[in-house]
């Protein structure tokens, strides 16, 4: 299982560094918007044109990978021009320990997909009581 691991590893850093795949189409990054507030990590990835069920999320360890394809449509001959991305988009979030990995919750509305992870117990702030103890003596003066 350990080599495994590493393989995957290896193999995830080898993409990153060539943008390599096994597949032979082209794999985009997705736009991404992210940011912190009290109730923990929020993220919006554009994938217009998507469908909903053609996003696929897992989380493995403490990595976030999110894919999605967006097909090429069929019978369009002649183009004249062609800016937009087909094909499969990716992105791969490193999730810190203050992030409660178990409570991601994902929507998919108007071509945005939407991530709210809660921040985990152990990372929330929290008061902590002072107890006041009550002086039973005073200090006696030690001669010798």
């Amino acid at each position: 299982m350990m080599q495994t691991e590493v393989l995957r590893d290896f193999d995830r850093l080898v993409q990153r560094a060539f943008n390599t795949q096994l597949s032979t189409e082209p794999v985009h990054p997705m736009p991404m918007e992210a940011w912190r507030d009290n109730e923990g990590f929020h993220a919006e990835f554009d994938l217009p044109g998507v469908d909903a069920d053609q996003i696929d999320m897992a989380v493995e360890k403490n990595i976030l990978t999110i894919r999605a394809e967006r097909a090429k449509p069929e019978g369009r001959q002649h183009l004249t021009g062609s800016e937009r991305l087909w094909g499969h988009f990716t992105r791969e979030l490193v999730l810190g320990d203050h992030l409660d990995a178990e409570s991601i919750q994902a929507t998919y509305v108007d071509g945005v997909l939407r991530l709210d992870i809660a921040l985990a117990e152990s990372a929330k702030p929290r008061r902590i009581q002072v107890a006041a103890a009550k002086r039973t003596e005073d200090p006696k003066e030690i001669t010798s």
